[in-house]
């Protein structure tokens, strides 16, 4: 066996190559990337990373079964190719990974087993008489069933001593702290989004174990943050507080702020109505829509996802709170926590696969359209920031914080220090983002300078174009910050 010492394992996937490319690199992928399964698992072998130059059409790497630990499966419509017996390499790989009694993981995809070739059909039922077979409809849902059955089977070898997170019992919890109407309310509503489509049973208990989230009978953690009548009782960091600061520094006095706290879905949504009570809107006229349409200044789907990711994906060991702030210039959310290993803050700006790290929180979540689950969130977020005409969100760690950064004006940080602005003209800026506009009579007063100066500084200003000059003559003049931005939040022209 590929295995280095009692507590590292190694896994064999077998499937369709052609039909179930997809899956297989993102069951490789998570497991991989995970931060407790790749503590255990030191190989997982596809036949499809093995250089071009050394594979065989014909074999089907028996050899490689028997060296690993765990034979995992995933079936699907296609049987494959036969050899001269009639047999697949997936049957024949199940049978040598039986034969030399590998842990055996079966996962198949679909109820429908009427649109499977027979010979599937055959393999399905036979590998089902001889161990659990875990059904799912798409990617993530594989990737949650494969996380749940290796920590199974961790557990069972005694490699894991302590449960994630997410999967452990709540200590002190019982079926009766779970809110029944919440776990009816969240069947229909992935039902209406076309994301769950719900054969058994529609008991609360029987949908919190077709999500893993009830252990021996009694509930996760997992479960009573997403369905439990009071989370807070047991958990005192479940929380999430919201601050209003009027400038662009947290500094007193606070405007507003405001704890939520309740369900994970329910402190979502309170979270994302303070940040949209807080930022500018546009209402449309009837002649847009049935209803007069609302735009706000940052889309509704970028504030959604950036708290969303913070509250499924937090590090709830971590006694902090996540905090959504509102300044003036920006919108800041600070997730307890640090990224999984292998992403990094410019990953987030590429397409990369799906690495939870509470997968038993994410999986709810998915199913009612509150997250995607593809690894496409972040890049999502860009491209909605860049189609509203705002720079692109900020990404970063800040100590045992990871902060994602809105910005609700093209004047950044960066973009500021390309102008070469003299003191009072960023003071002035800071005004204009704090009050909306300013006056030369203002402007004085805020940059402590006479009205000559004041007048050159502002001017300069209006030809960097920064600001841009509202009324001609008269009292009523003053300044505002100019929309002159290019997508990327750059220097404009």
């Amino acid at each position: 066996m590929k295995r280095q010492d009692a507590n590292r394992y190694s896994i064999f996937v077998s499937s369709v190559q052609k039909e179930l490319a997809t899956e297989r690199r993102a069951a490789k992928d998570f497991i991989a990337h995970d931060p407790l399964l790749s503590r255990f698992i030191s190989d997982v072998f596809l036949f499809e990373d093995i250089p071009a130059r050394d594979r065989k059409p014909d074999d089907i790497y028996l050899s490689e079964v028997e060296q690993r630990d765990i034979y995992l499966a995933i079936l699907g419509n296609e049987y494959g190719w036969k050899n001269r017996d009639g047999k697949s390499p997936t049957e024949l790989e199940f049978e040598h990974a039986t034969k030399t009694h590998r842990e055996r993981l079966i996962f198949v995809k679909g109820n429908d087993d009427t649109a499977r070739e027979p010979e599937m059909v055959r393999l399905v039922a036979r590998a089902g008489r001889q161990v659990t077979r875990r059904r799912f409809s798409d990617t993530p849902g594989l990737i949650r069933e494969v996380y749940a059955s290796l920590v199974e089977f961790l557990e069972n070898r005694g490699a894991l001593r302590t449960t994630p997170f997410d999967g452990s019992v709540c200590d002190g919890a019982t079926l009766r702290d779970i809110d029944k109407s919440k776990v009816t309310a969240f069947v229909e509503t992935a039902e209406a989004v076309g994301r769950l489509k719900l054969k058994g049973s529609r008991a609360s208990k029987a949908i919190l174990q077709n999500f893993n989230l009830l252990r021996d009978g009694r509930p996760t953690n997992a479960a009573i943050l997403l369905f439990g009548k009071n989370p807070r009782r047991f958990f005192n960091n479940v929380q999430v507080h919201c601050l209003h600061f009027h400038g662009t520094e947290k500094r007193k006095p606070i405007a507003s702020q405001q704890p939520y706290e309740g369900t994970l879905t329910e402190v979502i949504d309170e979270a994302v109505e303070f940040v949209l009570g807080k930022i500018d809107r546009r209402v449309g006229t009837h002649a847009e829509s049935t209803q007069a349409p609302v735009t706000f200044e940052i889309p509704r789907s970028v504030i959604l996802e950036a708290i969303v990711n913070a509250v499924a994906h937090r590090n709830y060991d971590h006694n902090g709170f996540v905090q959504v702030i509102v300044f003036a210039d920006r919108i800041e959310v600070w997730n307890p926590g640090e990224l999984p290993p292998g992403l990094t803050p410019d990953l987030l700006r590429q397409p990369h696969g799906p690495i939870p790290r509470n997968p038993l929180i994410a999986e709810p979540l998915f199913r009612i359209k509150y997250a995607e689950k593809v690894g496409t969130g972040t890049t999502d977020m860009i491209e909605d920031c860049r189609a509203a005409g705002l720079p692109e969100p900020d990404f970063e760690q800040r100590g045992p914080h990871f902060v994602v950064t809105i910005w609700r004006d093209w004047l950044t940080p960066e973009v500021m220090a390309q102008y070469n602005l003299n003191d009072r003209q960023k003071k002035a800026v800071v005004y204009l983002k704090t009050h909306g506009k300013i006056s030369n009579k203002e402007y004085q007063q805020v940059a402590n300078s006479i009205k000559k100066t004041a007048t050159r500084d502002l001017n300069d200003l209006k030809e960097k174009g920064i600001i841009r000059q509202v009324g001609s003559r008269g009292p009523g003049v003053h300044y505002v910050i100019a929309k002159k931005r290019d997508k990327k939040g750059t220097l404009g022209t």
